[in-house]
């Protein structure tokens, strides 16, 4: 189900009558409205600039119940665009567009996925640039998924659509679980194998790294499924900030390589201390600073073309910090 722009939910302080710049991400947002919005007045809206970012939310518990976890990220969308909205706005920022929430509250967890990657394709089509709000993990499906429904309908309309074909996706994904079972129905434990199979019948590679694996939160079955699939890995003993400097180097070289990237962001790879508000919180944890510096690498490679984050849960945070923590990772990305 769709939910329209919420104009409500973008608000917050006001401080007219100060000196110099005070505007806020909430003084910033216009309404999406759709590919025919690039370059031109919209049903009244202002026109989004070139790679400007369009939030996108995804209200799902439903992989999280199938995956047997604490339910209640369906509510995350709105409180993350409530504490986004309060922070300052840059003037190097580029608009900001609010496409709605893709809603699943019938249990059909695919046909919201499927809905989620029309919303997607629709973001990428008129040059901006999806940040996607969820919701479990189950989000990455859907937004990937809208990557490649995107690329399949340039392609279609190219006659280069091989050289096109043969862009190299980069995945990141900042997470303590690879989230690579195989068990279906999909649920929140299973997006990245079920890319895998997409990518097998593509034809092309399975181009997946994963930040700040937990060794206690991952069977030895998935570590040798993500061997199998040729994941690259990064535990999270060695996400810490001593180490920052050598991931920040391997990170450039996975980067370098890529043409384009999709980054994912799993709330649960932070410390339960800095976000307590997820399924599954982390007894370790990669540092917020350490996720924060890689983000801005990722953000600034101009490579990016699509992100979500995932797992915040509204119900088991503390004092927000969950939200504060998960909206410093989103603003670095506009």
């Amino acid at each position: 189900m769709r939910v329209p722009f919420d104009g409500k939910v973008w608000s917050g302080r006001s401080d007219d009558g100060e000196p110099g710049d005070t505007r806020r991400i909430f003084n910033q947002v216009v309404p999406f409205g759709g590919a025919a919005q690039r370059g031109d007045i919209f049903r009244g809206a202002p026109c989004i600039e070139s790679d400007a970012s369009v939030i996108v939310g995804f209200g799902s518990d439903e992989g999280v119940r199938r995956n047997q976890g604490r339910i209640g990220a369906a509510h995350a969308p709105k409180e993350l665009r409530r504490v986004l909205a309060g922070l300052p706005a840059k003037t190097s920022m580029a608009s900001l567009a609010d496409a709605g929430d893709v809603v699943c509250d019938d249990g059909d967890l695919e046909g919201a996925q499927a809905e989620l990657a029309n919303v997607v394709s629709d973001v990428l089509a008129s040059g901006g640039r999806p940040l996607v709000f969820g919701g479990g993990h189950e989000v990455a499906w859907g937004t990937y998924s809208g990557f490649r429904l995107h690329q399949d309908r340039v392609d279609g309309a190219r006659a280069d659509a091989v050289a096109a074909a043969a862009r190299k996706l980069l995945i990141i994904n900042f997470d303590a679980h690879f989230d690579l079972r195989q068990k279906r129905p999909a649920n929140s434990g299973t997006p990245f194998d079920q890319i895998a199979n997409d990518c097998a019948e593509r034809g092309v590679p399975f181009n997946y790294t994963c930040f700040g694996i937990s060794d206690l939160g991952n069977t030895a079955s998935l570590f040798a499924h993500a061997e199998e699939l040729g994941v690259r890995y990064v535990l999270d003993v060695d996400m810490q900030e001593p180490q920052l400097p050598q991931r920040l180097d391997d990170l450039q070289q996975l980067l370098d390589s890529a043409d384009d990237v999709y980054l994912t962001i799993d709330l649960d790879v932070l410390p339960a201390a800095t976000a307590p508000g997820v399924s599954a919180p982390a007894a370790l944890g990669a540092p917020l600073s350490v996720v924060e510096a890689m983000v801005q690498r990722v953000r600034a490679s101009g490579k990016l073309r699509a992100a979500d984050i995932a797992e915040y849960n509204p119900s088991l945070d503390q004092d927000k910090r969950t939200a504060r923590a998960a909206a410093r990772l989103a603003y670095r990305l506009l």
